[in-house]
């Protein structure tokens, strides 16, 4: 039994290691062919002191009504005008698109009210607060399966914050 204990670590430990990797391929993959679209912003307390600093992050497109058709997990379907600014048409549970230049963009929703895109916190280095409290948009690349990746704050200009 012994034997097999360690070949069974051994085995589970390449396991999470070959995860990872792919995780971080995938991201990697994201970050560079990924489509950028900007959400507009509803900014949230920007300090967490157990953290440091941060601006948890909530989009326009994540405000609902109770007449919105909401799953727990799905998609939210957007139009990206020529500024690159998303503006949210309905919410779906598949990933068939109805009509051309729809975008897909994936989301959990918690207690069927509150809807998660997965980028919700921005972390920055300390000190930095008040050059992100004028973010007006949050930049997220998304790929054709509606995976999205935060990469970054942006301003009224759509300049992103450095």
């Amino acid at each position: 039994m012994k034997k097999y204990k360690w070949l069974i670590i051994a085995l589970n430990l390449i396991l999470l290691l070959f995860y990872f990797n792919y995780s971080v391929i995938k991201k990697e993959e994201l970050l560079k062919n990924g489509q950028l679209v900007l959400l507009k912003l509803d900014p949230v307390d920007p300090r967490s002191l157990m953290q440091g600093d941060y601006m948890a992050l909530r989009y326009e497109i994540s405000n609902i009504s109770y007449s919105d058709d909401l799953y727990k997990r799905g998609y939210c379907v957007v139009l990206i005008d020529s500024c690159g600014v998303a503006e949210r048409v309905r919410f779906q549970k598949d990933i068939e698109l109805q009509n051309k230049g729809e975008v897909l963009i994936k989301y959990n929703a918690s207690d069927g009210r509150n809807v998660y895109i997965g980028a919700e916190s921005f972390f920055f280095q300390e000190g930095d607060a008040e050059k992100y409290e004028q973010a007006k948009y949050g930049g997220i690349k998304i790929d054709k399966n509606g995976n999205s990746l935060l990469i970054g704050l942006y301003d009224e200009q759509r300049k992103k914050i450095e």
